[in-house]
Formats: C-alpha cells, sequence, structure tokens
C-alpha cells in the first residue's frame, strides 16, 4: 500500500486543501500560486501511472485512490472556478464535467458488478478530455493579467486567457462525446 506511486498519489489529495487555501489568500500572486499547485498535482497525476507500471507496483489500493484523487482535485478547481467567474459559460461546462464523472464512476461500478469492467475502459478519447480538461482549467485559475516572459519573446496575457477558454470547451464537447461513448458500450447491460 505504501508503494511510491501511492504515497505520490496521497501527497495529490493533500494539495487540495494547499490549491485551495493559496487561491482565496488575499495576495496579489494567490491565484498564480494555486495554478502551480494545480500543475504539480496534474504532474504528479502522470508521474505516479509511470512509476507503478515501470516499478512493477501496480495494486489495488492504487487503482483505487488514483481516480479519486483525481476527481477530487478536479471538482475542487471546478467549483473554485465556477464562484470565482460568477459565469454561465464557466457553470454550466463544469456542471457537466462533474455530472459525467458521477455518471461514468456509478456506470463501472455496475459494470464491475457485471464483471464487464473493460467494456467501459479508459479510452484514447477520454485521455484528451482529460489533458484539454487540465490546461483549461489551469488557464482559468491562473488568468493572468500579464505577458509571460519567454525564452524569446513574450507572450500575450490575452494569448493564454484565451487557449483556457479553447481547452475548456474542448474539454466540454470531449466531456459530452465520451460520456455517450461509455454509454453506448454499457448500454447492452444496462437494457437487461
Amino acid at each position: 500500500m505504501w508503494t511510491l506511486p501511492n504515497q505520490i498519489t496521497l501527497f495529490r489529495i493533500i494539495l487540495i486543501p494547499v490549491f485551495l487555501i493559496i487561491f482565496y489568500l488575499p495576495l496579489s500572486w494567490s491565484h498564480f500560486g494555486a495554478f502551480v499547485v494545480f500543475w504539480t498535482a496534474s504532474v504528479s497525476d502522470a508521474l505516479d501511472g509511470y512509476l507503478a507500471r515501470k516499478l512493477n507496483q501496480s495494486s489495488a489500493f492504487g487503482a483505487f485512490i488514483d481516480p479519486v484523487a483525481d476527481k477530487l482535485m478536479v471538482v475542487a478547481a471546478l467549483v473554485m472556478i465556477v464562484q470565482d467567474y460568477q459565469n454561465w459559460l464557466i457553470a454550466i461546462p463544469a456542471i457537466i464535467m462533474i455530472a459525467r464523472e458521477i455518471f461514468i464512476s456509478a456506470l463501472r461500478e455496475f459494470m464491475s458488478s457485471r464483471g464487464k469492467r473493460d467494456v467501459i475502459a479508459v479510452s484514447d478519447m477520454g485521455k484528451y478530455k482529460t489533458a484539454a480538461q487540465m490546461l483549461g482549467i489551469m488557464g482559468l485559475i491562473w488568468r493572468p493579467d500579464y505577458d509571460i516572459p519567454l525564452i524569446l519573446f513574450y507572450l500575450p496575457h490575452e494569448v493564454i486567457n484565451y487557449a483556457a477558454y479553447f481547452f475548456y470547451a474542448i474539454a466540454t464537447i470531449l466531456t459530452i462525446s465520451t460520456l455517450v461513448s461509455y454509454f453506448k458500450a454499457a448500454w447492452p447491460e444496462l437494457k437487461r
């Protein structure tokens, strides 16, 4: 249970209150600080899966806690940005994304009880959805109001903001698409 990948996953859960506290601090850099914590959590998500495979340390506990950690962090971030923006263009996709996570979790549990969990295993489209979702959420958390210095040039802050909305929209479309896809795959078992 206390393998390195599992410790990284538990670290991601511990980051959730840190993420929220930093975001709500009355400091000029709080949004950027919350972005850094969320980015760290996103990187640790990829790292724990990689290490579990590389070190042959996959475990039942890891298979259980990893998606829980992911969903907790994403739901916390979505609720936070909905409150921060107070805009239906942010709120409706957030509700769709949260509802999809609840629905898919219940669907996977149901399919597991039938011995057919593999029918709705994570697809490539689901991975693309997660990547777009993370990029969109990170940009919406940060919401820079200054240009970003890069090695060769400055990136206007508007580009980061527009990119965040773009990835958030793509994530919403892929959220609906993957929901429909998983539902169709499970339908034969559901209609019995």
